[in-house]
């Protein structure tokens, strides 16, 4: 995006052409206003898209720029900039209508509703009396689900009485005359996805574990149950009260990605072959927790395979290397910190052979990259990409063209450098005259930028202006110089052909993640990886954002980025595990018991029904033990190695000594391991204890 190329005197002019033609209230600014002396007031998009018009004849549009760039480049140019105090406004609900202070709402279009936030909803009954929320601990106080969980608090003993069928036939949502109903109060998600498969939906808990769950999207998509609510159940002159304002610039571009992006993987959720998988896609982040040996891991990449294939299978050497590149696998353990998960300084040797510190990413944060560039090139139509492509044959034909450390260039002031090196993210250039700073890294993408707008650049203050900032910085010299040596080289290339990418889901599994001091690893990743604050919503600085090739960068988790952690039980780091990250996982716990088909890999019905046998037979005696419980039982995995070794040498090597340790220090410890090994069928303990008998 880029401010188009105008001069103050077109910014003037374009105030008093608003001045004698007004501006309609579609282009009236939500964030901003740029004052003028006499107090006037204006849009500054609008004011710099009219601006353009003058300048150069074209369309009035306020496509292709932002309010914050219009904002910084109408600053640049002296005029005064105020953040506008955001209006209010209040929908009414009664039995028999609907009204807001809002001219513009009408209920024709409910889609309007992705277009604002809600503030507030409650209940107002006809003598006065008000009655708001009543929030479920940690429950988000003001969402798009504000009003129909007000309706079901309010109503909720009513609306629990209906029979079956009309909770079925219960009208919730109609977004414009033309389109269907849709209907329904469902008892569960599950019931809820029987009729409509998809995650836009309300669940709403009372008495006993027992739920309502409806449709819901934007604030307005629940408008025609309330008022259904108030229809049946009400009393002549109750309402409810929703007060919202106009989402801003930001909030508006995200719900617009967030929508498409739901929409897409919504699309991706059905057919997975393990019920693990959507409980997944639901809820972004999972824990499996139990004994050791229930396959934790191994379920992990199960998982992970199911859904990178779509259901197809779920062997993860059956994935090709390009899904591979979907799945990232790192084991926690006590000495593992941020640095090795998000960014660190890592020591790097120099041209000259001395020793230096580089900053690198850790595992996490190049894997987030990966979802990331996926993300964002889906949201892309085909003309960007095509330009992207075009942009960076340009750029990988002149570098074929030049030598590395020999071919020298030259800024606009003359300064001659030379470029050393580069790669997908810069170019490492040398500047032979300069004593200060004879070394720089230009990041490549600014320069692709400059080449995708089409626009022409002429001086460096173009492209500070380009770029929102109030002084150049020294790169931009040398961007400026390369940006004109890639014209003046380019060739006439072939018509790129484009395709639309792939919105794809990408998994990270953290075996053993309570091993790790988890405050340490994750840092400020706390916030970004909270399944509620993912994609923009959830952006951070980190640490070391003062060392980036521009300070100001964001880290940020793509919606498309699923996060699988698995932990034992019994392990004694479970109890130091941080509550904040307790709070964005869902847990679930594998018993022993539960993943026994792994043991369909022995390939011997025999011997794994004797597996079996023996593995129920030892965890009956464990839990047995006064001490222990279901989380010391044995899991199936540790039964695989029957594969290559005798039910004997499984316990030697294997069980016997973790048995051991769980027992070490407990009253008849000696006992106690006879009577696991006994349940076992260690085959030498029996012949053992019948020679004691025989010689008693």
């Amino acid at each position: 995006m880029a401010i188009p190329q105008i001069t103050k005197q077109d910014i003037l002019d374009a105030l008093k052409y608003i001045d004698e033609n007004g501006m309609s209230s579609y282009h009236q600014s939500v964030k901003y206003e740029l004052v003028t002396e006499d107090g006037t007031r204006y849009s500054p998009k609008y004011v710099v898209a009219v601006a353009a018009h003058i300048a150069d004849g074209s369309e009035i549009t306020t496509e292709g720029f932002n309010s914050v760039e219009a904002k910084s480049f109408l600053e640049s140019q002296g005029f005064s900039i105020e953040a506008k105090q955001q209006e209010r406004y209040e929908l009414c609900i009664t039995a028999n209508s609907v009204e807001s202070t809002d001219e513009r709402f009408t209920l024709d279009n409910l889609s309007l509703g992705d277009n604002y936030k809600p503030l507030d909803a409650y209940f107002k009954k006809a003598d006065g009396t008000v009655i708001k929320r009543a929030y479920s601990k940690g429950e988000r106080r003001n969402s798009n689900q504000t009003m129909p969980r007000i309706a079901c608090q309010i109503f909720e003993k009513q609306l629990a009485a209906l029979p079956v069928e009309e909770k079925e036939g219960f009208p919730i949502c109609r977004y414009n005359p033309n389109s269907d109903m849709i209907y329904g109060i469902y008892s569960s998600v599950d019931e809820f996805k029987k009729h409509r498969n998809t995650i836009e939906y309300m669940t709403y808990g009372y008495e006993n574990g027992r739920q309502f769950v409806i449709y819901c999207w934007n604030i307005f998509s629940t408008i025609i149950f309330a008022q259904e609510c108030l229809k049946r159940f009400g009393e002549q002159g109750d309402q409810f009260i929703l007060t919202y304002r106009e989402k801003d610039e930001k909030e508006t571009e995200t719900t617009m990605a967030e929508t498409a992006v739901q929409e897409e993987l919504v699309q991706q959720f059905k057919g997975y072959r393990n019920p693990f998988s959507s409980m997944l896609i639901e809820s972004k982040n999972l824990i499996f927790r139990g004994a050791p040996g229930t396959g934790k891991s191994y379920l992990a990449k199960e998982i992970a395979t199911d859904i990178i294939s779509n259901g197809y299978f779920d062997d993860y050497t059956l994935l090709s290397d390009e899904q591979k590149k979907q799945v990232e696998f790192v084991q926690f353990h006590p000495s593992y910190d941020y640095s090795d998960f998000v960014e660190g300084l890592r020591p790097r040797v120099n041209d000259d052979g001395t020793m230096g510190f580089e900053l690198q990413d850790g595992i996490f944060k190049k894997f987030v990259a990966r979802a990331r560039k996926n993300f964002e090139d889906s949201q892309k139509s085909k003309e960007t990409i095509e330009k992207e492509m075009s942009v960076q044959e340009s750029i990988t034909d002149f570098f074929s063209s030049i030598e590395f450390g020999v071919d020298a260039f030259k800024t606009i002031n003359g300064n001659e450098f030379i470029v050393t090196s580069a790669d997908d993210s810069y170019v490492y250039i040398s500047i032979p005259g300069n004593a200060s700073v004879n070394k720089l890294a230009l990041n490549l993408n600014e320069i692709r930028r400059m080449l995708a707008s089409g626009e022409k650049f002429d001086k460096i203050k173009d492209i500070t202006t380009f770029f929102g900032k109030t002084f150049a910085a020294q790169a931009y010299s040398y961007d400026f110089a390369i940006y004109k040596e890639i014209l003046r080289r380019k060739k006439k290339l072939s018509k790129a052909t484009a395709k639309a990418t792939e919105l794809k889901k990408y998994i990270f599994i953290i075996d053993e993640i309570n091993r790790g001091e988890i405050s340490k690893i994750f840092g400020e990743l706390f916030f970004a990886i909270d399944p509620g604050y993912r994609g923009h919503a959830g952006e951070i600085s980190t640490q070391y954002a003062n060392l980036h090739s521009d300070p100001d960068e964001k880290f940020y988790i793509p919606e498309n980025v699923y996060i699988i952690g698995t932990m034992n039980d019994i392990d004694r780091s479970v109890d130091s595990f941080d509550f904040a990250m307790r709070r964005r996982f869902r847990f679930v716990e594998l018993r022993a018991d539960e993943r026994l088909e792994m043991l369909a890999s022995l390939e011997n019905e025999e011997l794994e029904a004797e597996a079996i046998r023996r593995m129920a037979a030892l965890n009956q005696e464990i839990a047995d033990v006064e001490d222990l419980n279901e989380n010391y039982q044995i899991g199936a995995s540790y039964f695989l190695k029957l594969k290559t070794l005798t039910f004997d040498q499984l316990w030697t090597d294997y069980l016997q000594p973790l048995l051991q340790e769980y027992v070490r220090g407990m009253y008849d410890e000696e006992g106690i391991m006879s009577r696991f090994a006994k349940a076992y069928g260690y085959r030498k303990f029996t012949e053992g204890d019948s020679d004691e008998a025989t010689q008693n």
